[in-house]
């Protein structure tokens, strides 16, 4: 007998950074039929919600149990364990992760060090002023588009945020706002960032004078024009012209796949210098399966937001020397417990987590492991957000909850939470898991 057609309203789609929270699931047969309101990459991310669900040891099938205490068992016994988050995990699931770190005094990572640690590093030396996208959507009126087209990898972010959308101070959503376009390009070959193509004002920079560029910026902002004749004088000249008159400025860009703490550290310093003469902040993209949210639970927990060290007993930052990529390519790494979608994390990091023993928790594990694997530890989770309920963040760190619209296999906290469970009885009593 055919199952009726059920609809979920106001679900969360973690397709990218923006997590739009407006998502109508309709269901049929325990698959997804529609995505309402979903854009192209969120249809793709939700899928037909069919997952994989094998439990495995070495390629061979075994029970949840025998698969959760073996991974503990792995871990436990490891000298220098690494446990890695990977996207698509829930807030809840990752606290669990974070737990199971610090029981084992092993190392934490998370796709962060590999994606966006430029940005995170410069707003830890200078602060950084920042805004929701709520505040954005009703208070900006010239936003600056920063070598990002949001359109290609953020689909609704014009259309829920900014510019497109109607706000409290501009009631005529885009004819309320200038946008403009900074083209980062390098003349030479196709690799370029470039803004929105409808934007009201266009700069071109190239690569090698961006950060120049900002910095010139910054300079004119604040009233200093030492009358440079340079490239970087000329753009900037032509973009102060833009932003000085403006009431609210929203500079956007993207925070992933930079390790370049210069630029963002340009950013940064241009947005505070903005705060002088009229209100600016600066919006950073990031992409999706609650990246933001493994930044924040680290944090609350550890007091850092990557590549922490409990090897002493309590948590160190080590965000240069002390990351999964560089552990592993030094051969630091004796054991590791992967998390989330293994398809995401890079493949140059994936390969090198292949050299040691490990277990891989996640949605589609199994599908990272070769066919020939005997010694990975693989069990298949649900997707957060479609099959395990739970919380969230937003690009710009407001929580979100997620719901499951979806029956399908135990959640990746769940199983972290049992693999928890384990490592401390097969470690003992000696010291309580601060992250717990």
């Amino acid at each position: 007998m055919t199952d009726s057609a059920i609809s979920l309203a106001n679900v969360t789609c973690l397709g990218c950074g923006c997590a739009c929270d407006d998502i109508g699931i309709t269901t049929r047969d325990s698959r997804i039929v529609e995505a309402r309101n979903a854009c192209e990459l969120g249809v793709s991310w939700f899928g037909d919600g069919d997952v994989p669900t094998r439990t495995r040891i070495g390629g061979r099938d075994v029970s949840e149990r025998e698969a959760v205490n073996a991974a503990a068992t792995l871990l436990a016994t490891a000298a220098r364990p690494l446990v890695y988050l990977a996207p698509d995990l829930s807030c809840e699931a990752q606290r669990e992760l974070v737990a199971i770190a610090d029981a084992l005094d092993g190392i934490l990572d998370s796709i962060t060090s590999a994606t966006a640690a430029g940005s995170v590093l410069a707003a830890q030396e200078r602060g950084r002023a920042s805004a929701t996208l709520g505040e954005l959507r009703h208070r900006a009126d010239v936003i600056v588009f920063w070598g990002v087209d949001p359109a290609v990898r953020y689909p609704r972010y014009g259309t829920r945020y900014v510019p497109d959308v109607s706000g409290l101070h501009v009631p005529d959503g885009r004819r309320s706002r200038a946008v403009v376009a900074v083209d980062v390009v390098d003349g030479v070959s196709d690799v370029d960032r470039r803004g929105p193509a409808d934007a009201n004002a266009r700069v071109v920079v190239s690569p090698a004078e961006e950060t120049a560029t900002i910095t010139a910026l910054a300079s004119l902002v604040a009233g200093r024009d030492p009358g440079g004749s340079s490239a970087a004088w000329v753009f900037a000249r032509e973009l102060a012209m833009h932003l000085i008159s403006a009431r609210y400025i929203a500079i956007v860009a993207d925070a992933e796949g930079t390790a370049d703490t210069g630029r963002s550290a340009a950013l940064i310093t241009l947005a505070q210098s903005l705060n002088g003469p009229t209100r600016c902040a600066l919006s950073l993209l990031r992409a999706g399966g609650n990246r933001s949210g493994a930044d924040a639970v680290a944090t609350w927990q550890t007091g850092f937001p990557m590549a922490v060290d409990f090897a002493r007993g309590y948590p160190r930052y080590l965000p240069h020397e002390g990351t999964a990529h560089a552990r592993l390519a030094r051969g630091e790494v004796d054991a590791v417990l992967l998390a989330g979608s293994a398809a995401l994390v890079p493949t140059d990091l994936l390969s090198l987590t292949a050299r040691v023993p490990r277990a891989l928790i996640g949605p589609r594990a199994s599908a990272a492991v070769t066919a020939d694997s005997t010694r990975d530890i693989v069990i298949d989770t649900g997707v957060a957000g479609i099959h395990e309920a739970g919380t969230a963040m937003r690009m710009d760190d407001v929580p979100l909850p997620l719901r499951a619209p979806v029956a399908g296999p135990k959640g990746a906290a769940d199983v972290a939470r049992a693999v928890a469970r384990r490592v401390r009885e097969l470690r003992g009593p000696s010291r309580q898991a601060a992250a717990r």
